[in-house]
């Protein structure tokens, strides 16, 4: 048997091996780079990493000395428990250390409330959905691609990375609908993503207009500048270009606080006022419709509807 008072010494293992085939690549990313600041705590202050006592002083650094979230500073500590956890299970540290860890508190939310983002909710209504949408124009390439980008994100709910890694192979006529077979950051298997008919026409008038042969519908334009602009390009646009583009048409019709993400909550608000949560639920592709109701539906009690009670 190893000697567990060596083992507390060690510093945390690499988490791409220890949650390979646990975790999306990109919940993975997330996860080193809590691991690597926690590490560079302790490092700095000649701490343990695995001593539970240092997982409880670096809450307290966050919190004191940041102005972090509550919910930013939860899913750090989240990424060291976990990775001690899976650490534990394969017998490089023992399992009362993983204990230790496991017994350290969260903060509260409710005591950090102040540092939630003002606008980390926006919520979108048609009219102005439809003002955006269709704010790009459609006289130029640019105006083209952004009309059918605008379109396609707010009639399927795609999370960002998801919409610029999207191929024409994933698009599929069924009847009289179109449907995209998607596989997000928590599916095992494809799902179906719906788009409108519209969203699909604008797509096609993109595609049919781009001299560039891709297999990626939303491909980026190289350099920077009007003349950069002209330089079309094979790769799909970055998450970065898509946030630029989208965050610059909201700017321009006065939604100063629209996110990319906030298109997936257009869609579950709509859905679920039109009667049925569930279908909002299934076209976000959530497990759990408490995830739909909790932070994509945002409206609230209809007005006057204690009236008329008796």
């Amino acid at each position: 048997m190893p000697d567990e008072t060596a083992l507390v010494r060690h510093t945390l293992p690499d988490i791409r091996e220890l949650l390979a085939g646990q975790l999306a690549a990109s919940s993975i990313k997330v996860y080193r780079e809590s691991v690597a600041q926690y590490a560079r705590f302790a490092t700095e202050r000649q701490m343990e990493q695995f001593d539970a006592q240092t997982l409880v002083l670096w809450r307290d650094h966050l919190t004191l000395s940041t102005r972090q979230s509550p919910n930013t500073i939860n899913r750090k500590m989240s990424a060291i428990r976990r990775t001690v956890k899976e650490a534990a299970a394969r017998r490089m540290i023992s399992s009362a250390v993983a204990y230790d860890f496991s017994l350290v508190e969260k903060v509260k939310v409710r005591a950090l409330r102040s540092r939630l983002k003002q606008h980390s909710r926006t919520r979108i209504f048609p009219q102005d959905m439809r003002r955006l949408c269709e704010s790009p124009g459609t006289t130029t390439l640019l105006g083209l691609r952004d009309t059918a980008l605008l379109h396609t994100l707010a009639t399927s709910g795609l999370r960002i990375s998801e919409l610029v890694s999207l191929t024409a192979a994933q698009i599929e006529r069924r009847g009289e609908y179109y449907v995209m077979q998607v596989t997000g950051k928590t599916d095992i298997e494809a799902r179906d993503v719906h788009i409108s008919a519209e969203a699909y026409g604008a797509i096609q008038a993109w595609l049919q207009a781009r001299p560039v042969a891709s297999d990626y519908i939303f491909t980026g334009f190289a350099g920077s500048g009007q003349n950069g602009r002209n330089r079309l390009t094979a790769e799909p646009i970055t998450r970065q270009g898509a946030w630029v583009a989208i965050t610059g048409y909201a700017q321009a019709c006065g939604l100063a606080h629209l996110k990319p993400h906030d298109f997936r909550r257009f869609l579950g608000t709509e859905l679920t006022q039109r009667g049925n949560i569930l279908q909002a639920q299934k076209a976000l592709g959530h497990k759990s419709i408490a995830t739909t109701q909790k932070y994509y539906v945002l409206t609230g009690l209809e007005p006057g509807l204690s009236d008329n009670l008796y």
